[in-house]
């Protein structure tokens, strides 16, 4: 993969999956821009602190950005042990603002990442409900409908895992064909993060112990930032609209 002269934005870039798609990025000749709101402890190109809870707040990052962006990667994201409102605005409305507003600078064979979870693998029982919410225009309309439709503190944060997977689907090929711009996911499934203890904090012992002999072990997250750049590069160029499970198997042994 090459990435000479492509200039690329990353969230969550100060640490875990988010500094090493960085690195990788860097490595193969990008210009890569962090968002994060913690400071970067990696050499990067540019950095812009930000709240990415706050549609506001982007706005006033993406200003700071450059005027031609050829990639996003929205690593970003907060675990179950937050608030079911900030889960919410961090995984999936600010998510979605900042695609909108990013896309805006981006030219046909742009494409953008975001990083789902296995553990939204069952968007389909609720498919009808996660379309809804997709079909909402704005951060703030998105808040009107969730305040309508509340979510269970113990399942929020699957819950926006699967609505981010359904919005990507139900998205991705409108913006492929009007702009020529990519959108995929990745799923990762356990990754050894600062926030790894958070995931067994909200699953619970019992959840993960009876998962243990399903995986070798967590991953790391050098081990997804290059199944993240693979997809921001050229490389996958005619890849969109999918859901790419990264998680040792994993998934597999659900069957």
């Amino acid at each position: 993969m090459n990435f000479q002269g492509k200039t690329i934005v990353v969230t969550g870039v100060s640490s875990g999956i988010g500094a090493d798609t960085a690195k990788r990025l860097r490595c193969q000749g990008a210009r890569v821009i962090g968002i994060d709101r913690n400071d970067p402890t990696l050499t990067l190109d540019g950095f812009v602190k930000a709240d990415l809870s706050e549609a506001k707040a982007i706005d006033a990052a993406v200003q700071q950005l450059p005027t031609h962006i050829d990639g996003l990667a929205n690593i970003a994201g907060v675990p179950g042990t937050a608030t079911v409102d900030l889960v919410a605005r961090v995984n999936y409305l600010g998510l979605r603002h900042l695609v909108s507003r990013v896309s805006e600078r981006m030219a046909e064979g742009g494409s953008i990442v975001n990083i789902a979870s296995i553990l939204g693998a069952q968007w389909p029982q609720r498919l009808e409900a996660h379309k809804a919410l997709a079909e909402t225009g704005s951060f703030e309309a998105g808040q009107t409908w969730l305040a309508q439709h509340p979510v269970a503190q113990d399942t929020c944060y699957q819950y926006f895992k699967e609505a981010l997977i359904v919005w990507t689907f139900t998205q991705s090929q409108k913006l492929f064909l009007s702009r020529g711009i990519r959108m995929n996911c990745v799923a990762p499934g356990p990754v050894f993060t600062p926030i790894l203890g958070d995931f067994v904090q909200m699953l619970g012992q019992e959840r993960v112990q009876a998962d243990a002999h399903r995986m070798k072990r967590p991953a790391f997250s050098d081990e997804i930032a290059p199944v993240v750049a693979f997809l921001l590069s050229d490389d996958a160029r005619w890849v969109s609209g999918t859901n790419l499970p990264v998680d040792g198997g994993l998934a597999s042994t659900y069957l």
